[in-house]
């Protein structure tokens, strides 16, 4: 019985209502022409015909009905939602508008506060070498008023990273909601632990199978040839996967492990874009998924790479010790850094043969 209401209701539920509100979801996204056209400037573009995007509405709608459903109304609850709807908002505006990153950006950081102030703090990590590092007794000596917030500080990047990470890996069709889903249903695994001790674990249990269905009922308009994108409107789910691996008992590696590849890739374009001069949110066509597609792989091929590797790094996150998901950490960052670089590098010469 425990089973069912933590997982299985949950997951079926929201899979039913997004399966219900993702059609519905794009007539009116049409009506309101939020459409993605190739015409326009963006360098990430592989589609040749206009398909609406804004699909985290659906998504949002799934997660919501089921949340109000399963999950109990707090402070906590509330504002968890609250950060979620605001960026879901600003996200549909930039799926209508193409607005200013920056003031994307902004958005961000306000929704992380809000969460910082529903009381979601990360007090420690597991120290791979043994034992808890309590951010608490961390001094620092330049900046020793800085100090009592570190953790607050942890919190407001992880979760602005989550949500700018997972809309990078969001550019070939079924990529992005089948890596959420497969993350979400590890966290939720390892959040079981210890439901009955800690009832912000028993909440992310639930909310993480709830992100899995809704997610999962969105996968089967998104996968290739897609009916719908997911917009940057979807970084109000992001943010509530963000949520649920720091109120989990999974910590903080599990979630970095699970979503390895696009974390990894993400690291990467940020600092490729910053040591060639270029602001981070500078939009080009050089991310992992954008290489594969060069070298000739289909988006339903990637899409399933992606998939597969987040399946079995999760698993591994399910058994791996703190030192050896550590370990398994540093392994996935140089194979990535090394894969894209070596792709970079077949692509450079294929094409300095085809201008000869």
């Amino acid at each position: 019985m425990f089973f069912d209401l933590t997982i299985l209701l949950p997951l079926i539920i929201s899979f039913v209502i997004t399966v219900i509100a993702t059609p519905l979801a794009i007539k009116l996204i049409k009506k309101f022409n939020l459409m993605d056209d190739p015409k326009r400037k963006h360098p990430g573009i592989i589609h040749n015909k206009p398909i609406p995007r804004g699909g985290g509405l659906p998504i949002f709608v799934g997660v919501l009905v089921a949340s109000l459903v399963f999950l109990p109304i707090s402070k906590l609850t509330i504002l968890i939602f609250l950060a979620s709807f605001i960026s879901l908002a600003i996200g549909l505006l930039d799926d209508k508008y193409d607005i200013s990153p920056y003031i994307r950006f902004f958005v961000n950081i306000v929704c992380a506060v809000l969460i910082i102030i529903a009381g979601v703090n990360i007090p420690f990590i597991t120290n791979p070498l043994g034992g808890i590092l309590f951010f608490s007794s961390l001094k620092l000596p330049l900046l020793p008023s800085i100090s009592n917030y570190i953790s607050y500080i942890i919190v407001l990047v992880w979760i602005v990273w989550v949500m700018n990470m997972l809309n990078w890996s969001k550019g070939v069709d079924g990529q992005m909601p089948g890596i959420v889903a497969i993350s979400s249903v590890v966290i939720g695994l390892l959040s079981l632990r210890f439901p009955i001790v800690d009832p912000q674990s028993l909440i992310a249990a639930k909310l993480s199978f709830i992100i899995a269905g809704s997610t999962l009922g969105f996968l089967l308009f998104n996968f290739y040839p897609a009916r719908i994108f997911p917009g940057y409107s979807a970084t109000s789910i992001y943010l509530l996967l963000a949520v649920v691996s720091i109120l989990s008992s999974a910590k903080l590696a599990t979630a970095i492990l699970v979503m390895g590849v696009p974390m990894m890739d993400g690291i990467f374009v940020v600092l490729r874009r910053l040591m060639s001069g270029h602001s981070p949110f500078w939009h080009d066509k050089r991310h992992l998924h954008h290489l594969l597609l060069s070298m000739g792989l289909s988006q339903r091929y990637i899409a399933l790479s992606y998939w597969i590797f987040s399946a079995i790094l999760g698993s591994l996150a399910l058994i791996l010790s703190s030192k050896g998901k550590a370990f398994a950490i540093i392994m996935l960052l140089i194979l990535v850094f090394g894969g894209i670089l070596f792709l970079q590098f077949l692509i450079n010469r294929e094409n300095g043969k085809t201008s000869v």
